[in-house]
């Protein structure tokens, strides 16, 4: 899938990237950044950027070909069909400014861990998933410049890489049995009360215009 690569702030995310943990190249679906309103000032603290694994592209058309971006952007269940849906997802967090990996995971976990209470879903195995979410970052720091990466399959797993340059690992620093944190992480980025409204933005317009791109392919094709 030819994407072209996105710049939030400094932070430049390639068109496209192989993750860790996984078999394939994905596309750049979207990016944007993250901050937030203090004191009459939008202070920025990371940028977030979305891949998707190519056939995304063919599993989402099928109910949202023809939407306009804005038509996009405005639909919950669009972006809870890209955290659900049955193709590979990436996400690159990458600090604008600093943060500890005790900070990071401790405000990630207690929103998943929010939102799973409120639907009456949090279990037991679900406690110690984060028990061990929260150890994998125990003794991370994050300047600027640095990644937090997260491969979510949907066959049940969710690869952790860290970087500290900028770079894609070949390989993960841990890897969890759960497709429920995964999506919960993502959800957190991209789902209804999503932190980067920009990258949601930056997403609805690109696979907006991807989805046409390969309708308009599949039609040159008479398929």
């Amino acid at each position: 899938m030819a994407t072209t690569g996105l710049q939030v702030e400094s932070i430049l995310f390639p068109p496209s990237v192989k993750p860790p943990g996984a078999s394939a190249t994905f596309f750049l679906g979207g990016a944007g950044v993250r901050g937030l309103e203090i004191q009459g000032n939008f202070v920025k603290f990371t940028g977030i950027g979305v891949y998707l694994e190519d056939k995304a592209i063919s599993s989402l058309a099928v109910k949202w070909k023809g939407k306009t971006a804005q038509e996009l952007t405005d639909s919950v269940e669009f972006y809870r069909d890209i955290v659900t849906g049955p193709f590979e997802k990436f996400a690159q967090v990458t600090m604008i400014l600093p943060l500890t990996g005790k900070q990071y995971a401790e405000k990630v976990s207690e929103n998943c861990v929010a939102v799973w209470k409120a639907l009456g879903i949090y279990t037991d195995a679900d406690a110690k998933t984060i028990d061990k979410f929260l150890e994998i970052f125990s003794d991370q720091n994050f300047p600027p410049g640095s990644s937090i990466l997260f491969t979510i399959s949907p066959a049940g797993s969710l690869t952790i890489s860290f970087s500290k340059d900028g770079s894609i690992p070949e390989t993960g620093n841990a890897v969890l049995e759960s497709d429920k944190l995964g999506e919960a992480i993502l959800e957190s980025m991209i789902g209804k009360h999503g932190v980067s409204p920009a990258a949601k933005q930056s997403l609805a317009s690109r696979l907006s215009d991807l989805m046409t791109s390969e309708a308009a392919t599949l039609s040159e094709n008479g398929l």
